[in-house]
């Protein structure tokens, strides 16, 4: 078995340029620190998305370990940007501890909020020694009102399983660098909310159903835990979601896709190579995507928006750094074992093997398939259902997680009936549109500033 290690590194480094050239290195730019190049530089945004100083965790990665091939390793301006990147962080939050991320006082629970305050308490433990002292005491202060402020809970009827997995992250990792006990209360009260989106099969909601590229970014944040905390129960959910992941681990290197409520193909490798010796499918699942990250089947750095990249890179630099060695028996993967037929009726999705192929079947989505040669690793069949317009101009599809739909399965097959669904229309912002929701945004922002003040 051959170490793929170094492809972990090899694809979060190459991208660290980018990071770079989005960041206003600029120490005497108002906006020094800022990784929002539309805000900063293009002024095509008129505020700045917290979420882009996800990017300080990378470059803090990047400054205190020694990667191959890693040029900026104990590189003195790469520790003064992502300090730079930690600062201009705590200057855009609101005064209730929350981020803005898609439009201004969004106020938005775990996008902007919990994911910045996840990789701002890693950067601040990877840079600690090197803060300024001013620099970290602003960076404790913004922790702690963030993480009271994900603490309280969601506003947003976020039905999103990886979001309310992260939002325990964040609130955990703040507790460990604050010491709040208050912050251990609600990390509890918040794992006790992300349970009501766990399934006893192994999968967990995002949105309307299951989601395998999604489902592995809560076994990601999870393991995060797992690593200062190995409680039993965090085991237990993982096991679940590894092995309910792990039909999704394609003979091709490829992963998830159409399968999903969300049509994710990514995976975050992280939480496998956390938990492979504790959970050793949990490595077999990360050998198989990383055969195919090397053969260029997942989705790399390189090929993600500015938006989404910042999250890529750290994940994978860190499975880099947790990387388990692959013993010699690897355990199966699904698609591996004698023939089998499996169907969770929870998620309504059907999985065989058969004499050669493997077949998996998304039926809450209206019988999507994909077969698979299981010898060679060919897709033989990708079938995503119907799409289609009517008379009328409207578009429709079976493409789409309905509830009223009526699934069977059997050892015989599956079969799956109900009607098409009318593919909603894309409105976009005109700029008389996009004035009037800006002027509600600022008057709203405004009159919640003074009530909170």
């Amino acid at each position: 078995m051959s170490d793929l290690r170094a492809v972990y590194a090899q694809k979060a480094l190459n991208q660290v340029p980018r990071l770079l050239s989005n960041l206003d290195r600029n120490p005497f730019s108002p906006t020094y620190g800022c990784f929002h190049r539309d805000y900063w530089l293009d002024k095509t945004s008129d505020f700045p998305d917290a979420v882009r100083q996800f990017a300080v965790q990378a470059l803090a990665l990047v400054y205190r370990h020694e990667f191959p091939g890693n040029i900026y390793y104990r590189q003195p301006k790469i520790r003064d940007w992502a300090i730079a990147g930690l600062d201009y962080w705590t200057r855009i939050q609101h005064s209730d501890g929350s981020f803005d991320e898609f439009y201004p006082f969004e106020r938005g629970w775990v996008g902007p909020t919990a994911f910045t305050t996840f990789t701002s308490v890693e950067a601040y433990n990877l840079l600690a020694d090197e803060l300024p002292d001013d620099v970290a005491i602003r960076v404790r202060l913004a922790v702690h009102r963030a993480a009271h402020f994900i603490a309280a809970g969601e506003s947003e009827e976020d039905h999103l399983a990886n979001h309310h997995a992260m939002a325990c992250l964040a609130v955990w990792k703040a507790h460990r660098l604050l010491g709040d006990q208050s912050l251990l209360d609600g990390y509890r009260r918040l794992w006790n909310g992300f349970l009501t989106y766990h399934r006893d099969e192994g999968w967990a909601r995002e949105y309307d159903g299951v989601d395998p590229g999604y489902l592995s970014a809560t076994v990601s944040f999870l393991a995060k835990i797992y690593q200062d905390d190995p409680a039993p129960e965090l085991l237990e959910v993982m096991r679940k979601s590894v092995e309910f992941s792990s039909y999704f681990a394609y003979p091709n290197g490829f992963y998830g896709g159409s399968m999903g409520s969300r049509n994710t193909l990514h995976f975050y490798a992280h939480g496998y190579e956390v938990m492979g010796r504790a959970l050793p499918l949990a490595a077999a699942v990360a050998e198989k995507m990383l055969q195919g990250l090397a053969e260029d089947k997942l989705v790399p750095p390189d090929i993600i928006s500015d938006r989404y990249v910042v999250y890529r890179v750290p994940e994978f630099l860190q499975a880099y750094l947790d990387y388990t060695p692959r013993p010699a028996d690897l355990p199966p993967l699904p698609y591996e074992h004698e023939p089998f037929r499996r169907y969770f009726p929870g998620a309504r999705v059907y999985v065989a093997t058969l004499p050669d192929r493997y077949v998996l079947a998304n039926l809450a989505k209206g019988g999507v398939v994909k077969v698979f040669d299981c010898t060679t690793g060919r897709l033989l069949l990708n079938d995503c259902g119907l799409l289609g317009e009517l008379e009328d101009g409207q578009v429709v599809t079976s493409q789409w997680v309905d509830p009223t739909y009526t699934a069977q399965a059997d050892e015989r097959g599956w079969s799956v009936t109900g009607t098409l669904n009318a593919v909603p229309s894309n409105k976009l912002f005109t700029p008389l549109k996009n004035i009037l929701f800006r002027s509600a945004l600022v008057a709203l922002g405004w009159t919640r500033n003074s009530r909170i003040c």
